[in-house]
């Protein structure tokens, strides 16, 4: 009898996060596989979900609704933000463009990051959102060995 997904379980697997018209956001079908312990953060939630009770030697794809793997987008994450704590809480001397992913220092000691929208002398806008909120994808897993 195989090994099926517990979970606490560590895998190892191929697995491909993708657009609904088979693009690409992130694939280790080419590479080497992912080695990951579940629980752990490594997978967002929902995609570990749809892993649990799934026997070793598995290969499953699963299409998520909009906003199921990565939640809906919430135009309350859209937030103005000053020149100066952006400043301060970046990349000292970065140069930003419209689309940037950057990386802010949180209260705390922790990370986040926001998606630049706009940019003004004394402000920007961020999309602090998943960028793949409220979005369809497609996950694609190879379960090689489920310990």
């Amino acid at each position: 009898m195989s090994n099926v997904v517990t979970p606490s379980a560590y895998l190892t697997l191929h697995y491909r996060l993708a657009k609904l018209d088979g693009t690409d956001i992130v694939s280790t079908f080419d590479g080497n596989p992912a080695t990951l312990m579940l629980g752990s953060g490594q997978l967002a939630p929902v995609l570990e979900e749809l892993l649990l009770g799934l026997p070793e030697g598995t290969h499953r794809t699963f299409d998520l609704e909009p906003g199921v793997a990565f939640g809906p987008r919430n135009p309350e994450l859209i937030r103005p933000v000053t020149r100066a704590t952006l400043d301060e809480n970046s990349v000292p001397g970065a140069e930003y463009r419209v689309g940037d992913l950057v990386d802010f220092a949180a209260p705390g000691g922790g990370r986040f990051s926001g998606i630049l929208r706009e940019l003004h002398d004394d402000a920007a806008i961020f999309d602090f959102n998943h960028p793949l909120a409220g979005q369809p994808v497609r996950f694609e897993v190879n379960l090689i060995s489920v310990l």
